[in-house]
C-alpha cells in the first residue's frame, strides 16, 4: 500500500527534515486515559528535559511533534484508521518509510496468542512505492530496502527477544542483524543494504497483555540519520499505536459480537399464513456507530390471523441487543396467549421493568385477522404504522402513542380499523424517519409521500420494501433500521364455513352433519369420513368442559383446518388409553389421520384444530 503527501507548512518536524518537507496534522481528540508509559531504550538516559538534544535542536520540537502525532493516532476508532493516522503522522515528518507488522490474529483482550506467533504486513508508507520507484510525476526517489509480507519470528532469534524486550533498538546496534533480515527479507532474499548510520529503528508494539506486532521506521541516505532521542520518539509512537490497536480490536470484537448476536435474534425467515404477504428488511447502522436493539416478528396466531410486531430498544450497545433479544422473546410467549394488543404491550411493559429501570424500548403490536378483514393495534411509543391502499392513498394510521415499554404505569389502549383487501401495511423504526437533520414527524410525513409515489402500479413486496430504503439518503446512518410490510389479500368468504353450537350430547352429531353438507358444496367428498370421525371427537370432547356455546369453523385453503373453540382453559393431551377404558383414544384417532393437529389456550378458553390435504382433482 503506497500512499503520496503534498507537504504544508506549520507542522513541528523533528530533526533531520526541513521545515519545507513538514505536514500540517489537524488537531485531533485526546484519546481516553493516560497511555502507558513507554520502556526506556537501551543505551538512552533520562532525567531532567533537556534543553537542546543530543543533535544541536531545541527538544521542544520534538515534544510538539509528539504531542500531534500521538493525538492524531488516538482517534482513530478502528484498526485501518489508526494504522492510518501512524503512517500519516511518521511519514515524512519522522522517517522515509514506516512498515508495520501485527500478530496474525490478533490476539482480543487477555486471551493468549496464537503459537507459533505470525506477523503479517498490515500496510506499508514510502515516497514511492515498495520497490523505491519514484512516482510517475516527481523525481526519484531514494531505493528503500522491501517487506516481508509474512514473518514468523524464529524461537529464541533476536527478533523474538527484541518483541519480548519491548524496547526500540537501532537496525545496526550488534547483534540485530538477524532481526532486519526476518523482517525485510522478502521472497526469501537477504534485504538492500542500508546507508550508514542508524537508518532503522525496530519498535516493538505491547498492548496490555501482549506483544501485537511491530514497526519498522527507515530513513534514507539525503536527511540525517536517527539519534538516540528518536528512540524516544519512536518508543511513543509505538505505545500510543498499540494502545490504539488494542481498542480497535476490542471495539471490532464487541460489535461483531452484537452484530452477531442482533442478527441471530432476528427471524431467519418470515412465517406465509393464509390471507396476507409478507416481507421484511434489516439494514444495520453505519460502521461508525454502534449496533442497535430494532426487531421485527410475524407471528401465527389461532384462526388463521397473525401478530405483526416492530420494536426499537434504545441505546446502541450489546446490552441493547441482549435486551431486545429478551422482549422480542417475551412478546413471543404473549402472542401465544392469545391476548389483544394493549394486553400484550401492558404484560411486556411488566416484565421490561423487571430487566432494570435503565432499559425503555418501544413497540407497536398489530393483529390482522384475514377472515373479517379488520386490524387490531396498539402503540406504546413507537412511530406511527403507515396504509398503504390499493388506489394508491397512503395513510399514517392514528393510534394512540402511549408511553415507551419501561416506563411503568401506563394504559395502553387497542383501536381496531379495516383492513381493506388489497391494502398494505408498512412498520418501520425511526432510524427510518429520523436523522440529525429531520424530526419524527417531518420523516413520517416524507415516508407517506414516499410510498404514494410508489403505489402506480402493483408492485411487489420486495420491490415496495427496496424503494422504500433505496430512497434513503446519503450519508452516516447513526441508527439501524427494521422494516416489516404486510399486503392484505384476506379470505374468500366462500370458503368459510362457521356454526356456533350449543354443549348438550347431541352436538356431536349435529356437528357432523353440517360438516357432510359443507365438505359436499365444496367437492371434498372423498374427506367426509374421516373429517366427520375426527370432528366428532374434538366437539365430544369440547363439549365434556364447555360452559357456553362452542364454535366450529372449516377452512378451506391449499389444505381444510377445521376449529373447534370452548371456553375451557384445559387444553387436551394425547394419552395411552388401557384396553378397559372407555375414552381416551380420540387424540389418537386425530394424530393418526391428521396433516398435522394442535391445541392452543386462547384469552376465552382454548382452539383445538386439526388440518387435512385437500386431494387433487
Amino acid at each position: 500500500m503506497t500512499e503520496h503527501h503534498i507537504p504544508h507548512e506549520g507542522t513541528p518536524v523533528p530533526h533531520g527534515l526541513p521545515s519545507s518537507a513538514a505536514v500540517t496534522v489537524a488537531p485531533a481528540v485526546a484519546a481516553a486515559g493516560t497511555p502507558a508509559v513507554p520502556a526506556v531504550p537501551s543505551g538512552v538516559t533520562t532525567g531532567p528535559v533537556a534543553m537542546v538534544t543530543e543533535d544541536g535542536l531545541p527538544q521542544t520540537d520534538r515534544l510538539r511533534y509528539l504531542d500531534v502525532a500521538t493525538r492524531r493516532i488516538a482517534r482513530g476508532m478502528d484498526l485501518d484508521e489508526t494504522l492510518r493516522e501512524l503512517r500519516r503522522a511518521a511519514v515524512p515528518a519522522f522517517a522515509d518509510a514506516i512498515h508495520i507488522h501485527l500478530d496474525d490474529p490478533l490476539p482480543v483482550g487477555a486471551e493468549r496468542p496464537a503459537a507459533p506467533v505470525v506477523l503479517r504486513l498490515h500496510g506499508d508508507e514510502v515516497p514511492g512505492n515498495a520497490t523505491g520507484a519514484p512516482p510517475a510525476d516527481g523525481p526519484s526517489a531514494p531505493v528503500l530496502p522491501e517487506v516481508a509480507e509474512r514473518v514468523e519470528p524464529a524461537g529464541g532469534g533476536r527478533l523474538a527477544e527484541l518483541l519480548l524486550d519491548g524496547r526500540p533498538a537501532f537496525g545496526d546496534a550488534p547483534g540485530n542483524a538477524s532481526a532486519v533480515d526476518e523482517l525485510l527479507a522478502s521472497g526469501g532474499d537477504p534485504p538492500s543494504p542500508l546507508p550508514p548510520g542508524h537508518r532503522l529503528i525496530i519498535a516493538p508494539l505491547h498492548g496490555s497483555h501482549h506483544v501485537m506486532g511491530t514497526v519498522v521506521l527507515l530513513r534514507c541516505a539525503d536527511r540525517p540519520a536517527f539519534t538516540g532521542d528518536d528512540l524516544l520518539v519512536a518508543s511513543q509512537l509505538a505505545t500510543h499505536t498499540a494502545l490504539g490497536v488494542q481498542k480497535a480490536v476490542m471495539y471490532g470484537h464487541e460489535a461483531a459480537v452484537a452484530d452477531t448476536l442482533q442478527h441471530t435474534m432476528l427471524p431467519s425467515s418470515l412465517p406465509e399464513p393464509t390471507g396476507v404477504r409478507l416481507a421484511s428488511r434489516y439494514l444495520p447502522a453505519s460502521k461508525t456507530a454502534q449496533v442497535g436493539g430494532d426487531w421485527y416478528d410475524a407471528i401465527p396466531l389461532p384462526g388463521n390471523r397473525v401478530a405483526l410486531v416492530v420494536g426499537d430498544v434504545m441505546g446502541h450497545s450489546m446490552t441493547s441487543a441482549a435486551i431486545m433479544g429478551q422482549l422480542r422473546t417475551i412478546v413471543q410467549t404473549l402472542a401465544g396467549l392469545d391476548l389483544p394488543p394493549h394486553e400484550v404491550l401492558h404484560h411486556l411493559d411488566e416484565q421490561a421493568q423487571r430487566l432494570g429501570s435503565d432499559h425503555m424500548a418501544t413497540c407497536l403490536y398489530a393483529i390482522y385477522d384475514p377472515i373479517s378483514h379488520r386490524l387490531l393495534m396498539a402503540n406504546a411509543g413507537h412511530p406511527p404504522a403507515v396504509l398503504l391502499h390499493e388506489d394508491g392513498r397512503a395513510e399514517v394510521l392514528d393510534v394512540p402513542p402511549g408511553a415507551p415499554i419501561g416506563v411503568g404505569g401506563v394504559v395502553f389502549e387497542s383501536v381496531e380499523m379495516s383492513a381493506p383487501t388489497g391494502a398494505t401495511l408498512v412498520l418501520y423504526t425511526d432510524g427510518l424517519v429520523e436523522s440529525r437533520t429531520t424530526d419524527v414527524g417531518s420523516g413520517v410525513e416524507e415516508l407517506r409521500l414516499r410510498l404514494q409515489t410508489t403505489a402506480a402500479g402493483p408492485a411487489s413486496l420486495e420491490t415496495l420494501c427496496d424503494h422504500v430504503l433505496g430512497t434513503l439518503g446519503p450519508g452516516t446512518r447513526d441508527d439501524d433500521i427494521a422494516l416489516l410490510t404486510a399486503r392484505f389479500e384476506g379470505f374468500p368468504p366462500d370458503s368459510v364455513a362457521y356454526w356456533y353450537l350449543a354443549p348438550h350430547p347431541m352436538t356431536a352429531g349435529q356437528a357432523r352433519r353440517l360438516v357432510r353438507r359443507a365438505l359436499r358444496r365444496w367437492g371434498l367428498d372423498a374427506l367426509l369420513d374421516t373429517t366427520e370421525l375426527m370432528v366428532s371427537e374434538v366437539v365430544t370432547n369440547a363439549v365434556r368442559f364447555a360452559s357456553r356455546p362452542i364454535s366450529l369453523r372449516l377452512l378451506r385453503t391449499e389444505v381444510l383446518r377445521c376449529e373447534v373453540t370452548d371456553d375451557s382453559p384445559l387444553v387436551p393431551r394425547m394419552r395411552e388409553a388401557a384396553p378397559g377404558d372407555e375414552c381416551g383414544r380420540g387424540l389418537f384417532l386425530v394424530d393418526q389421520l391428521a396433516l398435522r393437529w394442535g391445541a392452543t389456550r386462547v384469552s376465552s378458553g382454548k382452539v383445538v384444530w386439526f388440518e387435512q390435504k385437500i386431494p387433487a382433482k
